[in-house]
């Protein structure tokens, strides 16, 4: 018997049996009531909202700050047993290797280790007090 002719002869009968068993025995009932339970005694969903979290006053902060402050001190004054690294030292004022060319050092290669650099800090004023609408 092939595959086809037994699925010919069975689809029929399952289909009898399940029909037989939902209908005649209340099975279908049964599956409609539990359905009806669930959607009847479902929790309503609710979105809560939490609170934003608020800040600590600016005394607190700056407390927090300076605690910050003197524990990255006391870890660097503690590290390589008190020893400055650094002591002494003075930026490089070039870099690289003798025989490089100047065409080949970076863009400020020309400028002090030391200059200050451009003062940015009335780039708020030329704003007019807008710089968060910019």
């Amino acid at each position: 018997m092939k595959k086809t002719e037994l699925k010919q002869v069975l689809k029929p009968l399952i289909k009898e049996c399940i029909k037989e068993v939902i209908f005649e025995e209340g099975v279908l009932s049964g599956i409609i009531t539990e359905v009806m339970r669930g959607v009847s005694n479902t929790e309503s969903i609710v979105e809560t909202k939490r609170q934003p979290a608020t800040r600590p006053p600016v005394q607190q902060q700056t407390q927090l700050h300076e605690e910050r402050r003197q524990a990255l001190s006391d870890i660097n004054k503690s590290a390589y047993g008190g020893i400055d690294l650094f002591e002494g030292t003075a930026p490089l004022s070039t870099s690289g290797k003798p025989s490089d060319a100047p065409a080949s050092q970076g863009a400020l290669s020309g400028i002090d280790a030391n200059d200050s650099g451009v003062d940015i800090s009335g780039l708020m004023d030329l704003a007019g007090g807008n710089w968060k609408q910019i």
